[in-house]
C-alpha cells in the first residue's frame, strides 16, 4: 500500500535491525523501499540490502555534503548503474546549509567541488536515463540551474528525478515541477512549524508527490526526536492526505504509483 522512496537503512541506527524493521513495514503495510547510497565506499552494502530482498531497490551516488570520500567519476556511477535493482542515480544535489560553521567559513565559490560531483552525477544519469534523487539544501538556484545547463529543463530531459525531502520555497516547487521533477515529502510535514510546507504539498499535482522517511532521520510526528524507519511513512502520507482534504488511501495508491513510473522495475513479483 505505501511505498518509502528514500531512506537509509544501511546506516548504524538501522542495519543491526533490519528483521525488526521488515516486521514493523508489513504491519504498517509499507510494501517497498529505495535504499539510498551516499558513497561510494558504501555501496556494496546499499546493494547487498536490495539484491537480499525483493522488496528493496538502491542507488549509486555520494551525497553534496560528503567530504574526504572516494570522488566519483561518470564511469563509476555508471558501472554502478548498470547493476541489478539498482534504479537511481544519488542521492547528489547541492548543501550550502551552514557554510559558516559547518565548512569552516568557505564562500560558495568554495564549493565548486560540490557543483563539479553534482554535474557528473547528471551526466552519468542522462547517460543511463535512470532518475537522479536530488538533496538541495540552501542551494536552490545553483541545483535549478545546473540542471538546466546540464540538458534536464523539462523538454531536454533522459534523466528526470526527484527532489527528496523537499523543504524550499512554493517557488522552487513551482520551478522543479516545470522541469518535469517529482516533489517528495517526509516528516518534515508534519512539524508544528511547516504550514509553508504544508501548502506546497496542497499545491504540487498528486502524480508528481513521492512519499519518504529519509530514516533514520526526521521521524514524523508523534515519533519526532526518535529514530526514523520506513513504517513510518504512513504518517507522511496521512499528513498529505488531511492536507489536501482527501482520503489516505488515494495518496497511498497515487504515490505507489508515482515511485513505479518514476523507478523502473520497482513492483513486486
Amino acid at each position: 500500500m505505501f511505498v518509502d522512496s528514500h531512506c537509509h537503512l544501511n546506516f548504524p541506527e538501522l542495519a543491526s535491525q533490519l528483521p525488526a524493521i521488515r516486521q514493523a513495514m508489513a504491519e504498517a503495510q509499507v510494501d517497498r523501499a529505495l535504499c539510498i547510497c551516499t558513497t561510494l565506499e558504501e555501496f556494496d552494502d546499499v546493494h547487498a540490502l536490495a539484491l537480499a530482498h525483493g522488496n528493496f531497490w538502491c542507488t549509486a551516488g555520494v551525497h553534496p555534503d560528503n567530504e574526504g570520500v572516494a570522488e566519483p567519476t561518470v564511469q563509476d556511477l555508471l558501472t554502478r548503474a548498470a547493476l541489478p535493482r539498482v534504479v537511481a542515480i544519488g542521492e547528489t544535489g547541492l548543501d550550502y546549509y551552514g557554510m559558516e560553521d559547518r565548512k569552516g567559513g568557505r564562500s560558495i565559490a568554495d564549493l565548486e567541488w560540490q557543483r563539479e560531483r553534482f554535474r557528473h552525477h547528471i551526466r552519468a544519469a542522462r547517460a543511463c536515463e535512470k532518475p537522479l534523487v536530488i538533496h538541495t539544501r540552501s542551494a536552490s538556484d545553483d541545483t535549478l540551474a545546473i540542471l538546466r545547463e546540464e540538458g534536464e529543463d523539462g523538454a531536454g530531459n533522459k534523466a528526470g528525478g526527484v527532489f527528496h525531502c523537499f523543504t524550499e520555497s512554493m517557488q522552487v516547487a513551482r520551478a522543479a515541477l516545470d522541469m518535469g521533477y517529482y516533489i517528495s515529502f517526509s516528516g518534515i510535514i508534519t512539524f508544528k512549524n511547516a504550514q509553508d510546507l504544508r501548502d506546497v504539498a496542497a499545491y504540487v499535482p498528486l502524480d508528481r508527490v513521492l512519499i519518504e522517511t529519509d530514516s533514520p532521520y526526521l521521524a514524523p510526528v508523534p515519533y519526532r526526536g526518535k529514530t526514523n524507519t520506513p513504517a513510518y511513512v504512513p504518517y507522511v502520507a496521512r499528513q498529505v492526505a488531511a492536507t489536501r482534504g482527501i482520503a489516505v488511501e488515494e495518496v497511498a495508491e497515487a504515490t505507489s504509483r508515482n515511485f513505479e513510473t518514476l523507478f523502473k522495475g520497482v513492483t513486486v513479483p
